[in-house]
């Protein structure tokens, strides 16, 4: 078959995986640097440690206090335009290339890089203060002397560290006490692996037998830790106490890890720190952020780099035309200093102060309130993002479940029928049956009691159904115990493992049936009437991610009923419930609606029966070999022709106007990736309840990969897709990108939109990076979470929301807003118009100087080729500053439509992916322009001037001056007051100038008629043609702008 094209396996080039990552500082030895080691940590004797360990700092900054300013000068002087000034002011030193006073090129030079130097310490010293607030935050910790404070970075390998619920876990500690009186505690995780299920920890057993916490120092007990290494999902350890009877050893797992980043989501802990700095999980997650350069510099710096390969052609051809006579190679050197102009020093000043102005704007704007630009160098970026990554889960969504819709084949209910639900449930456990057959016709009864019954059993099994434990807490009024007590409901919250279960038992609450307590053996539920009944948990079968489905076998205490309950995806349930016709129908509509699908079973179970299952369950469990095996097979003999109860559908709340905000993404032509460490179903729902993948598109599913044929016969079967989007797991990706790199990224770029779950936070950095290198186009990373970090600090523009969960995203990104619908406007109209100023400003201010030295090209040309100055002392330097320095900078604030029109028509943005605002043609044209308009001045002034070499300065200087003013009032689009200000001002002070200058200009002729009339008549005729011009281009060409604007 022509689609059976076969793959070429890639080549890969050597990668740097930074395995050994930077330390607090750049002599990382000092800091406990060096080979990462497997170790033995004592509880609570940090001194026994036997080797270094880092100390427990965050430190995002750049540079230290000895490298800031090396460090500063070389990220300036690298690039050839700073070089090429810092060599023409340098060469003044030498008498026989000296033009002028040495001011007039050292001023320039020391202002740029003072504006550079300060704003490089503004931002280290904003980034010094925000990692010592997240070092300073206190902990308590366990000594001799009892419980003391301790900031985070005075935390050390060997410390017992009490961490509170709801408080960031400071240090990769072993769970070894909780105040839970279960014996475990809940985790979020969401900062570290971007998933939004809490995850359950036990604590070490024999740690947690001790009467109080004291007694940790009392033992003699030591944690065997493997070496530090960046996988999250595992941890290999042994917990040994020495003075024992006998010694206990118990092995270690992830179940017993508490990683830093995390947040305590229950109860009190106590923990002994293993591994501190750059050695924790977390940070060996997160790549070193890089410098950014923006793409828009880059350009630049190629344009000043053809600017200099025209000043060495003009030098070369002035002495050319002189026959290389004399000391020729010194006259060289004198014509490059003399046509130094042509690559002009006041370009970089502009742009950085532009830059500052646009990010000023971008603080204040009032519609998206508490943007923070942490990047000050190139907001221009914004304005020409191709992909936009972006994290799931507090970045799309509000990460906060809401039951939607209860569905039982015949019938179902969304939020505005709940009443009907409640009413079923309340009459099921108040109503006698024999009132209810009594008051019901003959023919209606059967259809209202199984619709109602139904109803009931399906509330009953979504309330039983789960791993959530209800928690009481004091609220002032009601103590803990007494809460507990009572059941009382203002003091209950519930905590799982998942959000989604959360949301089921609530619902379940509103309609009538609680839960109130739960144990490792028992459940409690209430009634409507406020009757309690007790369930007895006999067996339970945790949620897996290759199960896709969790089953519970309770006995009701007031009966005896012993009853099988399951939930799941219902690509598994599918195959478990007795048939029917309507399940995978309904499951597609709730899911396109973008509603999390559970399909909800049941099955009765007789005493023999269980104890018949329960005999083999207990046998499998106990075998050495193939034990899970056997165990899924046990299971599996229950898990036939169960009973279909219900579908329950929950919705993941999205942040606010995500779907608009998508929609003007894609219409700008941003191509949208989502990238989550959640499920693959979870990722898959959100994508179409936000409106990723439209409702006209397909959605494949790229099935799980683990060789390079399956990877073949995959990546054929989605290459005859077409206009359709992928979602893929991270393990998939990760083969993928092993064996068939080039074409997948191929494939994947041709997509409208990508869904990559799974995925680890370096995956999501290494995404990023194959983007930027097999498209070449600019990326820009949104998220909100610790795990996000890599992707924002490898993306050309990362961009952090401040969430719930904390800063760590926004304080490490180049930009920081608070909601995901700010980034619309941040995007559509201050990227757009950051990127136009700064190139209509970059290509004036080389416009400027090509005119000037256009001008001295032709002086030089009619005066026998002499290097000789035209302007000398204060007039070159006035010229670029205090003259023309207020109109031309004041381009920063022109606008060609209003902030309202942007955002109403994104496909604006568009045009501005090609590049054209600031390209080699565009470039071309403003090079014609001054030649042209250089030419004729020189030569306007060079034929007009009658006596006096005096008066060809004073022409030609008042003209430039003017046909710069009036070339500003040419390039503007939309006038702003302060540009008239300038304009005016600009003028004002060459006028008040002429009094000073007399040592440059006849004073006396200026005030002439024929002085005003020259200047005027050579002005009219270097402005007039491009005004001209400008008026036919709007009337027969007019841009796309402009036609919204009229």
């Amino acid at each position: 078959m022509t689609d059976n094209i076969p793959l070429q396996p890639v080549r890969h080039k050597k990668r740097h995986d930074n395995k050994r990552r930077d330390g607090c500082c750049p002599w990382s030895r000092c800091c406990g640097g060096g080979d990462f080691r497997p170790r033995t940590v004592w509880l609570g004797h940090p001194e026994k440690r036997e080797q270094r360990y880092p100390r427990n700092v965050i430190n995002n900054q750049k540079y230290n206090f000895f490298t800031f300013l090396p460090g500063v000068l070389f990220n300036q002087f690298k690039y050839f335009f700073n070089l090429y000034f810092l060599l023409l002011a340098c060469s003044q030193f030498v008498n026989e290339l000296r033009l002028g006073a040495l001011y007039t090129y050292w001023v320039p030079l020391g202002f740029v890089l003072i504006i550079t130097i300060v704003r490089e310490a503004v931002e280290e010293m904003r980034c010094f203060l925000r990692d010592k607030e997240v070092n300073s935050q206190i902990y308590s910790k366990l000594s001799t002397r009892g419980t003391v404070k301790v900031k985070s970075s005075g935390i050390q390998v060997g410390d017992l560290i009490i961490v509170e619920k709801n408080q960031r876990v400071p240090a990769d500690m072993i769970f070894l006490r909780t105040s839970e009186r279960n014996g475990s505690c809940f985790l979020r995780t969401d900062q570290l692996d971007g998933e939004t299920d809490w995850k359950l920890r036990l604590p070490v057993a024999c740690t947690q037998r001790l009467p109080i916490a004291a007694d940790l120092l009392q033992i003699r007990s030591f944690v065997y830790a493997e070496e530090p290494n960046i996988d999250i999902h595992n941890f290999i350890g042994t917990f040994t106490r020495e003075d024992g009877d006998p010694p206990v050893n118990e092995s270690l797992s992830i179940e017993n890890t508490l990683w830093a980043s995390t947040v305590i989501a229950s109860g009190t802990v106590v923990g002994v720190v293993i591994y501190t700095g750059k050695e924790l999980r977390s940070v060996m997650n997160t790549s070193n952020p890089r410098h950014k350069i923006g793409l828009f510099d880059l350009e630049v710096n190629c344009l000043t780099k053809i600017l200099f390969g025209a000043l060495v052609v003009v030098s070369l051809v002035m002495v050319a035309l002189q026959h290389f006579a004399g000391r020729w190679y010194l006259q060289i050197f004198r014509f490059l200093l003399l046509f130094s102009n042509i690559v002009p020093i006041s370009l970089r000043v502009n742009l950085d102060m532009g830059k500052m102005v646009f990010s000023w704007m971008i603080k204040k704007d009032s519609k998206i309130p508490g943007t923070v630009v942490r990047a000050s160098t190139f907001p221009e970026q914004l304005g020409r993002i191709s992909y936009l990554l972006t994290d799931k889960t507090g970045t799309l969504t509000q990460n906060e479940m809401v039951f939607r819709r209860l569905h039982l084949g015949t019938v179902a209910y969304g939020m505005d029928s709940m009443d009907e639900v409640q009413s079923h449930v309340f009459s099921a456990y108040t109503q006698p049956p024999q009132d209810l057959q009594a008051s019901r016709a003959p023919g209606a009864t059967k259809v209202r009691k199984t619709i109602s019954s139904r109803v009931h059993e399906a509330v009953k099994a979504i309330a039983l159904v789960h791993n959530v434990t209800p928690v009481y807490e004091s609220n002032g009024v009601t103590d803990q115990a007494e809460a507990e007590m009572h059941y009382e409901d203002t003091c209950r919250v519930y905590q799982a493992s998942s959000p989604d279960e959360v949301s089921l038992v609530q619902w379940t609450e509103s309609v009538g049936l609680t839960l109130v307590g739960r144990d490792q053996s028992s459940m409690q539920m209430r009634t409507p009437s406020g009757q309690i009944l007790n369930f007895t948990i006999l067996q339970i079968f945790p949620f897996t991610y290759e199960s896709k489905r969790m089953g519970i076998i309770v006995r009701d205490e007031s009966t005896g009923e012993i009853t099988f309950y399951m939930k799941g995806a219902d690509v598994v349930m599918a195959g478990i419930v007795q048939y029917n016709d309507w399940l995978e129908e309904e499951c597609g509509n709730m899911a396109r609606e973008g509603l999390r699908v559970l399909v909800v079973a049941k099955k009765s179970l007789t005493e023999e029966q269980y104890q018949d299952f329960e005999a083999r369950y207990v046998q499998a469990k106990l075998s050495v070999h193939d034990r899970s095996l056997k165990v899924a097979t046990v299971i599996e003999s229950l898990e036939m022709e169960m009973e279909l109860l219900c579908l329950t559908g929950v919705e993941d709340q999205l942040q606010a106007d995500v779907r608009p905000t998508l929609e003007i993404l894609r219409n700008a032509g941003i191509k949208v990736w989502m990238l989550t460490g959640d499920k693959l179903e979870t990722a898959n729902c959100t994508a179409k309840n936000a409106h990723l993948v439209t409702r006209n598109q397909d959605i494949h599913v790229f099935r799980p990969v683990t060789t390079r044929s399956e990877a073949h016969l995959e990546l054929n079967a989605f290459r005859r897709k077409h206009d359709c989007a992928l979602v893929i797991s991270g393990d998939s990706l990760e083969v993928c990108l092993k064996y068939y790199e080039y074409e997948f990224m191929e494939l994947a770029c041709q997509c409208p939109a990508v869904v990559c779950c799974r995925c680890a936070p370096t995956q999501k950095a290494q995404i990023v990076r194959l983007l930027q290198e097999r498209t070449g186009k600019l990326t820009c990373a949104v998220g909100d979470g610790g795990n996000d970090v890599s992707m924002i600090q490898e993306a050309d523009c990362g961009v952090g929301v401040e969430g719930k969960e904390g800063k760590q995203a926004s304080l490490a990104a180049d930009f920081s807003i608070t909601q995901f619908k700010h980034l619309g406007r941040l995007l559509m109209v201050h990227g757009r118009n950051s990127y136009k100023r700064s190139a209509a400003l970059s290509q004036f201010v080389i416009h400027r100087s090509l005119c000037i030295s256009t001008m001295q090209a032709v002086f030089s040309s009619v005066f026998y080729f002499a290097s000789v100055p035209l302007y000398q002392g204060f007039l070159i330097i006035g010229y670029s500053t205090i003259y023309t320095m207020f109109p031309v900078f004041s381009l920063v604030l022109d606008k060609d439509v209003k902030s309202e029109v942007a955002m109403l028509y994104p496909e604006l943005y568009k045009d501005l992916l090609k590049g054209r605002p600031l390209s080699f043609k565009t470039f071309l044209i403003w090079v014609l322009i001054s030649i042209y308009q250089g030419s004729i001045i020189m030569y306007g002034a060079l034929l007009l001037f009658e006596s006096e070499f005096v008066h060809i300065v004073a022409i030609s200087f008042t003209s430039l001056i003017l046909t710069e003013l009036l070339m500003v009032a040419l390039t503007v689009q939309t006038w702003h007051w302060l540009m008239i200000v300038a304009e005016l001002l600009s003028l004002a002070c060459y006028i008040a100038s002429l009094v000073f200058l007399h040592e440059f200009i006849d004073v006396y002729f200026i005030a002439t008629l024929s002085f005003v009339w020259k200047v005027t008549a050579i002005t009219l005729v270097s402005c007039l043609p491009l005004y001209i011009l400008k008026y036919l281009r709007r009337r027969f060409s007019p841009p796309s702008y402009s036609k919204l604007t009229s």
